[in-house]
């Protein structure tokens, strides 16, 4: 038991050695998406047009780090202020399934080509849904909420008595930097760190435990292993960044890049929770749409994918982290070091919240997050606009 146990940490070390700089990165881009780029700001981008809203809304939602329940808050922001159904479903699907930090582990633990799959993949199925929802309920002509175009720094204004011109001398680029990189080290790593710490050791489990025969059996490939992954990633939380290192161990235990890919796609996009407030933002219809064309989306791209794979002529398993060989390991080792003193205190948040809360205390999110999500805005209830006349 000693042994195994040392070979699982031993794994994980070495995932997060592998990951540790290009998650600094991803986090710290992201944090700077938050004040420069809001998804209050260019929700009124969202609310008219039934394609190229859809289409706005997938692009807005690739590169912000949010996972599928701090994805939430954020599309229910977007949703007040005018996002038609189409466009909340595409940032609904693009935003957990993909995201700088998420892009930038693939990058160190998987492959090139998986690289840039994931988020063309992640685009192409919120284009699909959302194009579909908007076929089905063509969104109203015109916006029926304004945009809300509050100051993501420090909300010193609501943006309605200010104009853009005035609130820019509020705050000196470096102001805004500094903020975007204070929320990156601690609400946005808060809100990644248990569940990644999480993926490196359940990555470390399936290494060490999981025999290669099985998963080349069962998960090798073809429609049959798309439909396990589905099984297997619709009903569970787990966030992108989380999910790489669980992929990686799943690729270089045998099984195809294609069923790994439906993985990282459902499992961020999709949980029972999640599903039940989409009910209530979209509607029951829509939800079930959602999880449809999401589900056949998937398999599609995870069939193509590793048709490109044999087309290339190489195997994921064969390159799988070979990027993280350019970075020297005084390096790695700076960037593990960082992660972990970042992760102590989201760590101990989540210790303490494994005790039974006295009544009163309150609670977060169901999926681990903070309760108002990364995006800084409040759950809130169904949002549907007014029936048209």
């Amino acid at each position: 038991m000693t042994t195994f146990l040392f070979h699982i940490v031993q794994e994980s070390w070495r995932m997060l050695l592998e990951s540790s700089v290009y998650i600094l990165f991803g986090i710290l881009v992201g944090g700077l998406l938050k004040v420069f780029l809001s998804p209050a700001y260019v929700a009124r981008h969202l609310g008219s047009g039934r394609f190229s809203s859809v289409a706005k809304a997938a692009l807005f939602g690739i590169p912000i780090p949010l996972c599928s329940c701090g994805v939430l808050p954020a599309a229910a922001s977007l949703k007040k202020q005018g996002a038609n159904n189409g466009a909340t479903t595409a940032f609904l699907i693009a935003t957990p399934e993909s995201g700088v930090d998420s892009i930038s582990i693939t990058y160190a633990l998987l492959d090139p080509v998986m690289t840039v799959a994931r988020p063309l993949a992640a685009f192409a199925s919120a284009l699909l849904a959302g194009i579909t929802e908007n076929l089905i309920n063509p969104p109203p002509k015109g916006d029926w909420l304004t945009a809300d175009l509050s100051c993501p720094v420090d909300g010193c204004c609501d943006g309605a008595d200010c104009a853009p011109a005035d609130h820019a001398a509020h705050h000196t680029f470096w102001e805004r930097t500094a903020s975007g990189l204070k929320y990156a080290a601690t609400e946005l790593w808060g809100d990644l760190a248990v569940w990644f710490m999480g993926g490196l050791l359940l990555g470390g489990v399936i290494t060490v435990l999981v025999p290669d025969e099985l998963m080349v059996t069962y998960l090798g490939g073809g429609f049959t292993a798309m439909l396990l992954m589905l099984a297997v990633g619709i009903p569970i939380y787990i966030c992108a960044t989380a999910s790489t290192p669980i992929a990686a161990a799943l690729i270089l235990k045998g099984v195809s890049p294609g069923a790994a890919l439906v993985f990282l796609l459902v499992g961020p996009a999709t949980n029972v929770a999640s599903l039940a407030v989409l009910t209530g933002l979209l509607g029951r219809a829509a939800t079930l749409r959602y999880l449809a064309l999401l589900s056949a989306s998937a398999v599609a791209c995870g069939l193509i994918l590793d048709r490109v794979y044999g087309l290339l002529g190489f195997t994921a398993r064969a390159v799988a982290g070979q990027a993280a060989q350019f970075i020297p390991y005084p390096v790695e080792l700076a960037g593990a070091l960082i992660l972990i003193a970042l992760s102590i205190k989201p760590l101990q948040r989540f210790l303490r919240g494994l005790w039974p809360k006295t009544p009163g205390s309150g609670g977060g999110c169901d999926c681990g997050c903070s309760s108002s999500g990364n995006s800084g805005f409040p759950v809130l209830p169904d949002l549907r606009p007014p029936p048209r006349k």
